[in-house]
């Protein structure tokens, strides 16, 4: 009976150490993983101006009736995040607290813009029902067109003197940091940013 038990212990022991060690050897995969996955940022799209281009002076109005001017050089030393959505758009929606927080926490040097197209009225209660009346909210389809937005929630970001640093597809809180980031290290892309430190 004695030596039944100390065989099953002895046992029991060697499954657990190497249960340990295909623990340790999954946690280091994972590191490694973990390594090798880059962070994704904004999906760029090849239409309209590009990065590094000085943007078109744009004048339009927003809902209000206010002028705003997009692109140029900004007398604030500002940079503008021109942000396309639609009131249709429910990755938009999901977005909207995330703009809120980065026009918040930004706001030292970046100004938040909205802007979609449509019937006005929906566009205003779009405003109402997601309490966006501290954004400027643009209603104009020129700008759209001016920068080739195909597919939404949209992103370009233009710094204070009328260049865009980046653009692209913004689907999640880390896609839009990726604009920012790709500003702040001088770059198209974080995807340009990570293939350069590869090289």
């Amino acid at each position: 009976m004695t030596t039944a038990l100390t065989i099953s212990n002895v046992i029991l022991w060697l499954l657990v150490a190497g249960l340990a060690v295909t623990v340790m050897a999954l946690a280091r995969q994972v590191g490694i993983l973990h390594e090798r996955i880059a962070p994704a940022g904004a999906l760029m799209v090849s239409g309209g101006p590009k990065v590094g281009e000085a943007s078109t002076v744009i004048e339009v109005s927003d809902i209000d009736g206010k002028d705003i001017s997009i692109g140029g050089i900004r007398s604030d030393a500002k940079s503008s995040l021109v942000f396309f959505l639609s009131p249709s758009c429910p990755v938009c929606k999901t977005l909207l607290p995330v703009l809120k927080s980065a026009r918040k926490d930004e706001a030292d040097w970046l100004e938040v813009l909205l802007t979609s197209d449509g019937e006005i009225s929906e566009q205003m209660k779009f405003v109402e029902e997601y309490s966006l009346g501290d954004f400027p909210y643009i209603l104009s389809t020129d700008l759209g067109l001016a920068y080739q937005v195909g597919k939404l929630p949209f992103a370009v970001l233009i710094d204070h003197e009328g260049i865009i640093r980046s653009k692209g597809l913004v689907n999640s809180r880390e896609h839009l940091e990726s604009l920012f980031e790709a500003k702040e290290r001088g770059v198209a892309s974080v995807q340009e940013y990570i293939a350069a430190q590869s090289d």
